[in-house]
């Protein structure tokens, strides 16, 4: 049953909240970009292949989205979803839980992920840039949801001065977890 959604950009630290999380509670949880992956591997597809496809169609994308909506319904899914609009579909189909928004500016999210994935720290500003811009028009035209506009989320965490454990310490706190 689901008890709580994780968005934030790409860098921002939302799977590696995810992975604490899940730690510390035996919690489940399903990710937006691995359901993309998998979609992408049925189709004999690499994930650039079939980000394309799914700019080409947006039926494609409207299709993964009402995947990601049916787990979050099923109430012998993961207790965490987390993916760009989770926070955006639990609060449209009225699920009473919390919804996180890990918050960081383009600039940190180019810092970390030049950490995570090398290359050099103009590289990944430009690439994060890049897929915010692509992703906004992209959200826009198919939901008309605007991806600066925070109102669906119950909490908003501004991570650029965080550790990981400091996010993670906050999160557990706000769902009342002992740690």
């Amino acid at each position: 049953m689901l008890r709580l959604t994780v968005s934030g950009p790409p860098g921002s630290g939302t799977s590696t909240l995810v992975k604490g999380l899940c730690h510390n509670t035996g919690w489940k949880s399903a990710n937006g970009g691995n359901i993309f992956r998998d979609h992408a591997k049925k189709r004999g597809l690499t994930v650039e292949e079939f980000s394309s496809l799914c700019r080409e169609n947006l039926d494609v994308d409207r299709a993964l989205d009402v995947a990601l909506k049916s787990l979050m319904m099923d109430q012998s899914g993961p207790e965490i979803v987390e993916s760009r609009l989770s926070g955006w579909w639990a609060e449209g189909l009225s699920i009473d839980i919390p919804r996180l928004h890990i918050s960081t500016t383009l600039e940190e999210r180019g810092k970390r992920l030049m950490r995570r994935d090398g290359g050099s720290y103009e590289d990944n500003l430009d690439r994060a840039t890049r897929r915010h811009i692509d992703d906004s028009h992209r959200y826009m035209e198919l939901y008309g949801i605007d991806l600066n506009d925070m109102s669906p989320y119950t909490h908003i965490i501004e991570a650029d001065d965080m550790g990981e454990s400091e996010v993670l310490e906050m999160v557990l706190k706000i769902l009342g977890v002992r740690f």
